[in-house]
């Protein structure tokens, strides 16, 4: 069974930084798009960002254009979302996602991890 692990989250104050890792122990990554999805207290889920596989081809939620980086490690099997000047309304509950590779911002996703939780508040 596939298993992704996000791990990264917390609490940081705004304008402050957090980086987010996708990995799944025993699972190659390498031949997937991965995604970033969000889904903040009393709205609907959001994709954040997502990056194609082989080519590295990535994609990026308006709200967090100039913000957000996404990336890839194929050696260690992660893909990593560095989080700049974060704003309140960047919290959320933080998904990392597996898709076919021509996935995009809004999937289709195939796997999912837990979530991390992410809060910025001062």
């Amino acid at each position: 069974q596939v298993q992704l692990v996000e791990s990264g989250g917390g609490l940081v104050q705004p304008g402050g930084s957090l980086r987010l890792a996708c990995a799944a122990p025993g699972f190659m990554l390498d031949y997937y798009a991965i995604g970033w999805l969000r889904q903040g207290p009393g709205k609907e889920r959001e994709g954040v960002s997502c990056i194609s596989n082989s080519v590295g081809t990535t994609y990026y939620a308006d709200s967090v254009k100039g913000r957000f980086t996404i990336s890839r490690d194929n050696a260690k099997n992660t893909v990593y979302l560095q989080m700049d000047s974060l704003r309140t309304e960047d919290t959320a509950v933080y998904y990392c996602a597996a898709g076919p590779p021509t996935a995009t911002l809004l999937g289709p996703y195939d796997y999912w991890g837990q979530g991390t939780q992410v809060t910025v508040s001062s």
